[in-house]
């Protein structure tokens, strides 16, 4: 079997060479040994890179990725965890969504000054409670724009 060295797998997986050290300084990759003085990589790197790309997609932070493996590398998906992250993922296209919703109505919206419509001004309102943002539980659903 031939092994990569960091320059191959880094070419392969689209990621720096400093970033592959830190995921073997973190514990998501080992290296097999070197050659000179790069690090060398079994070929099996580049499916374990690919699932680490995978969770960070998914939002995961590097310590909830590492969770994810066995301590001889193997993947252990846990279930439970994944299906708590499409519940967050869940929640954030809610609030993504209304919050679209919200600019959409502000574009289109027929009152001759955004403040003098009302749903404008509860979309303001929401904001200034914090019931809009990064954070937030969710914002006001606006109402359609009449067109007149």
């Amino acid at each position: 079997m031939r092994h990569l060295d960091i320059a191959e797998v880094a070419q392969h997986c689209g990621l720096p060479a400093s970033t592959l050290r830190f995921y073997e300084d973190k514990g998501l990759i080992a290296s097999s040994g070197r050659r000179g003085l790069r690090r060398l990589f079994d070929p099996g790197v580049l499916e374990r890179l690919a699932l680490i790309a995978l969770g960070r997609a998914a939002g995961f932070s590097l310590d909830e990725i590492a969770l994810m493996f066995t301590p001889e590398g193997q993947p252990h998906l846990d279930r439970k965890m994944l299906a708590a992250k499409a519940q967050e993922l869940d929640r954030t296209i809610r609030r993504l969504s209304a919050m679209r919703d919200s600019l959409l109505h502000a574009a289109a919206c027929p009152a001759p000054s955004h403040m003098e419509c009302p749903t404008f001004r509860r979309i303001l309102q929401a904001a200034a409670s914090g019931a809009v943002g990064p954070r937030s539980k969710g914002a006001p659903q606006p109402r359609r724009a009449r067109t007149v």
